[in-house]
This record gives C-alpha cells, sequence and structure tokens, in this order.
C-alpha cells in the first residue's frame, strides 16, 4: 500500500511545500514566518488522504483499536528527533468525550508514552467548542482562545500528541497555554497533516 509521506513539510507546522523549493530540512512557511505558532517544530510525516484518511476515520469515529495500533506504529517510525520529556494530548471536552466514547488523542499518547517511557500530562479543554471542520485558520484561532487549561508545574520541554494537524490552530492554542503554565519549548508530533489549500 503506498502511504502519502509528507517529504517536504514546513518545519514548524509540517504544511507540505513545494519540494522543488525545498533547499533546507528546517524550511518555514509563510504563515509560520508571519505568525509564528507558539509550538516550535511539529513531526507530522504523513499527509491526511487516501488510506491514513481511512485509518484515522476508523479510529477515530468507530474506536478501531486495530486501527489505532496501526497510526501508532506509523508515529513510532517516525519519532521526533528532540521530543523533550512529556507527551500532552489534545484534552476534548466532556460532553463530546462522553458522546464519542473515548479522545483519540489521549489514547494516542497512552501508546506512544509507553513505548518512549515518557509521562502523559492531562490539559482541561474549558469550552465545548462546535466542529472546526468547516472553519478556517482565523476562525480556527479565534474559536480557541481561553478553550485549554494546564496545572503546573511543568517540564521544560514536552510534546503535543494528536492525530489529525488542520491548520495548527489547536496545538497553537495548546501550547500557548502549555507555554503560560511553565514550560519552555512545545513541539507537536501527530499522524497527518491536511495541507491548508484543502482548508
Amino acid at each position: 500500500m503506498q502511504l502519502p509521506w509528507n517529504d517536504s513539510g514546513c518545519f514548524r507546522c509540517k504544511e507540505p511545500l513545494d519540494a522543488g523549493g525545498v533547499a533546507s530540512v528546517q524550511a518555514v512557511c509563510g504563515h509560520c514566518r508571519e505568525q509564528p505558532p507558539a509550538f516550535t517544530a511539529a513531526t507530522v510525516e504523513l499527509l491526511f488522504e487516501g488510506p491514513i484518511r481511512a485509518l484515522v476515520h476508523d479510529f477515530k469515529f468507530n474506536a478501531s483499536p486495530r486501527a489505532g495500533m496501526l497510526l501508532v506504529e506509523l508515529m513510532m517510525a517516525n519519532v521526533p528527533n528532540e521530543l523533550g520529556s512529556a507527551l500532552l494530548p489534545v484534552p476534548m471536552h466532556t460532553v463530546r468525550a462522553r458522546k464519542r466514547g473515548f479522545n483519540q488523542s489521549y489514547w494516542l499518547a497512552t501508546q506512544l508514552g509507553r513505548q518512549v517511557e515518557f509521562p502523559v500530562i492531562k490539559a482541561e479543554c474549558l469550552k465545548q467548542q462546535p466542529s472546526q471542520r468547516t472553519l478556517n485558520r482565523n476562525e480556527r484561532m479565534h474559536n480557541l482562545m481561553g478553550a485549554f487549561r494546564i496545572n503546573g508545574p511543568l517540564p521544560k520541554h514536552l510534546t503535543i500528541i494528536d492525530d489529525v494537524v488542520t491548520t495548527g490552530a489547536t496545538g497553537h492554542a495548546l501550547a500557548r497555554e502549555a507555554l503560560r503554565a511553565g514550560a519552555q519549548r512545545v513541539d507537536i508530533w501527530a499522524v497527518a497533516r491536511t495541507p491548508l489549500i484543502h482548508n
């Protein structure tokens, strides 16, 4: 099965870049140059397309443990070079978590934490947000203001765990709260990236 690899993504947010124009493994996209996110770097080595989209959907909406473990294996094949010392899954509001039955980011973080022998830190989602799927980058940023809370103290460097990075707004909001709570660096490690051209 051919996987949709994200070979030439932005160093900070993993937005796919024009492979012909990338001269450095630390190339940065225009969005991150103009409005740098609160997180430092992202490891998101697949695109949210084809078989990865199907796998994530099966995991997220059908709670398939088989699909979940395949996603964990794909993430473990691309462990960030600098992982920090703790994992921070994107929290889900309790109402949405009850409706879905589980928080997919927390599940992934727990599995990954066992393999890399890192603790998993919990954050709270304070706002029951409408679905973000129809919102653009700026609308998502506004929607997520004040959405998360983390009780410190936190390690100096931690890594956010998520399934899909769409615009980077969720990672930015959560990283900003982690920095406020005492972290000095926050990165992202996720399964797949949705190119901004699709948003």
